[in-house]
């Protein structure tokens, strides 16, 4: 199992439209690659950073599902993310694999 975890900072005045689009419009989307197994989103909990931080973590089941998503998929909707939220919500990515449940 693959996690692909995108994490943004988003910027305390945008925080309730950035999760509505997220929620509404964007996530859907992604999902609807039927690439994905699962989508969650998750506000990291911490005081040292300005905004608010969340995690969006999407499972599937390998890395060749994750390429064909990022050649496929990915430039158009990180450009769609990138025009609604160019300054105020930053995200980075990060890939890994699930070794084990408990």
């Amino acid at each position: 199992m693959i996690i692909y975890n995108v994490t943004a900072n988003v910027s305390d005045n945008i925080v309730e439209e950035w999760l509505i689009w997220m929620k509404e419009d964007h996530i859907p989307r992604v999902l609807q690659t039927n690439l994905f197994i699962s989508a969650s989103i998750n506000r990291i909990i911490s005081n040292s950073d300005s905004g608010t931080t969340y995690a969006i973590a999407y499972k599937l089941e390998s890395l060749a599902i994750l390429q064909k998503y990022e050649t496929q998929y990915a430039p158009k909707l990180r450009d769609e993310y990138n025009s609604k939220f160019p300054t105020n919500a930053p995200a980075f990515r990060t890939i890994m694999k699930l070794e084990e449940e408990f």
